[in-house]
């Protein structure tokens, strides 16, 4: 299967899941769709796991399925649970697993308590392996079985919520050589609905590109040779982010050398970043998310209640905030590790150098972090410019990125990537006017392929471009006040090719005498009007 045929298929699916939606908002159907498709991976990869380690026996005639029920009934059930539960970290008992939730719509036998007493034996069944349970637990609760939006009476509902499931058991999930699909299927409908939903869907969805732009940074000299590799994103969204960091890295997303870490508030949305990283292929003793406020809740150090070891420091971090949002700055702050070197708190109404500091106390010294900001960070006074001055004299600031504006969903401004280092031996900052590096796509502007291998490889030269990046000095930072408005470094002033004044004078001259010219003849028109 090509990818235009990759592409063709997703956006034929699009177009049903939209049909299927109705008037439901897009942000909320989501949880819906891409919460079955999770489901059912889920269900076939148990059901995979099953055949191949021979932990039931297939006889002919019979789907794996049929022979799952007739081996694991009665009291032999709480054991296939168990060894299940140690190898994949969940289970799905035979009566809820996605073959036979289809059969039973098929035969209409299902009504939406079902599909609740589905997902409580899911969580219930987390509980079999503690390891894993932080994982799993919790993870189909917004799916929200009695929305008056699915129908006004339970048959209306049950009608709705058995669509979903047909539209995605016709989904291909792999291409005509057996390559796993899902991924890519998953990450295209996240971005679409991203896309429909506005404003809410900057929450939880960072431009492909722009996350592309980030991890290529982060991983800038990585190679294989490099066993391990930790990446955290402290406002993890989707978890788009996070998987983009990892396919820019030579390791296999599946062999355990790659580490992911992350928080996220919204539950909605860490439930989502769960399912996507685990439908990636990213098992879940590689990945460790927390439903937290990060700046509330500090990533943990050391072992938590679960006695899951959290690690301080990581080798990327990567992160797109929300932008200039209320924070709690009381002073008490001051005295967290994360703020205490700065001597001052971000303000109350802009909590983005709150979300630098975190990020910062949390990269490892060989590390590499970029993060997405508005513009006013490199300029506002006050607090701000407080701690930008500390950052920029720790020698921590390495890049300045100006990028176009219209590029995120919910908001038209322009933004600017910094990028810091902590253990730089050199004392300059590279500034790159990226501004103009985008193409117009329908209602946003998009970084080309061309655009992000133009400002990487700006970047890694590290080298002046005439009206596109210069290298400056800390004597010139400190010329301008530590503002680091990039204006006042890449000059991008076009001049105006010179005026001849001489053709300039003609050419008047010549309109003067044709105005002449039209006025006697109007002059003389009116005359023979009697005028």
């Amino acid at each position: 299967m090509t990818k235009n045929t990759t592409q063709s298929m997703t956006g034929k699916l699009w177009t049903m899941a939209n049909e299927l939606r109705g008037n439901m908002d897009a942000n909320e159907y989501k949880n819906y769709i891409l919460a079955f498709m999770f489901y059912r991976y889920l269900s076939e990869r148990q059901e995979e796991y099953l055949v191949t380690n021979n932990v039931i026996d297939v006889p002919h005639g019979m789907t794996a399925n049929e022979a799952y029920k007739q081996e694991a009934s009665g009291d032999d059930l709480g054991d296939y649970l168990e060894d299940i539960s140690r190898s994949l970290g969940y289970a799905i008992e035979p009566k809820d697993t996605w073959a036979s939730l289809v059969e039973r719509i098929q035969n209409s036998e299902i009504i939406p308590s079902d599909y609740q007493d589905i997902f409580d034996d899911f969580n219930k069944n987390t509980e079999l392996n503690s390891e894993s349970h932080q994982d799993f637990k919790g993870v189909f609760n917004d799916v929200n079985l009695g929305d008056s939006r699915l129908g006004a009476s339970t048959t209306a509902r049950a009608k709705s919520l058995n669509a979903m499931v047909k539209l995605v058991n016709e989904m291909e999930f792999k291409d005509d050589s057996g390559k796993d699909l899902l991924g890519e299927i998953y990450e295209y409908l996240i971005g679409q609905f991203a896309a429909s939903a506005g404003k809410k869907g900057g929450e939880f969805y960072t431009p492909h590109e722009v996350s592309q732009v980030l991890a290529k940074i982060v991983t800038d000299g990585i190679t294989e040779t490099d066993k391990t590799f930790s990446v955290y994103d402290p406002t993890m969204g989707s978890g788009s982010l996070l998987l983009t960091v990892g396919n820019e890295l030579p390791h296999d997303a599946s062999s355990g050398a790659i580490k992911y870490f992350g928080q996220e508030l919204n539950t909605t949305t860490y439930n989502l970043a769960r399912m996507n990283l685990m439908m990636h292929g990213v098992a879940y003793s590689n990945m460790t998310l927390n439903n937290e406020d990060t700046l509330e809740t500090d990533w943990p150090d050391g072992p938590d209640a679960q006695g899951i070891d959290h690690p301080r420091s990581f080798d990327a971090v990567v992160a797109n905030p929300p932008y200039s949002a209320k924070w709690d700055n009381d002073k008490s702050k001051l005295k967290d590790p994360r703020f205490s070197d700065y001597g001052r708190l971000a303000p109350a109404s802009k909590a983005d150098y709150a979300f630098v500091l975190h990020s910062l106390y949390h990269l490892k010294n060989e590390g590499t972090m970029a993060i997405v900001l508005p513009h006013g960070v490199l300029f506002r006074g006050g607090a701000e410019e407080k701690i930008r001055q500390t950052i920029i004299e720790k020698n921590y600031l390495d890049t300045v990125i100006g990028l176009p504006a219209n590029l995120f969903y919910g908001t038209s401004i322009p933004t600017v990537v910094l990028v810091f280092k902590k253990n730089r031996q050199n004392k300059d900052i590279l500034f790159i006017d990226a501004s103009k590096e985008f193409e117009k796509d329908k209602n946003q502007n998009r970084l080309t392929a061309e655009n992000i291998n133009k400002i990487i490889e700006t970047y890694r030269e590290r080298k002046n471009v005439d009206k596109f990046a210069h290298v400056a000095s800390l004597d010139e930072i400190k010329e301008n006040d530590f503002n680091l408005n990039i204006p006042r470094y890449v000059d991008t002033f076009e001049e105006e090719p010179p005026v001849d004044l001489q053709e300039v004078k003609k050419l008047l001259a010549e309109d003067d005498e044709e105005i002449k010219q039209l006025e006697a003849e109007i002059n003389e028109q009116l005359k023979i009007l009697g005028v």
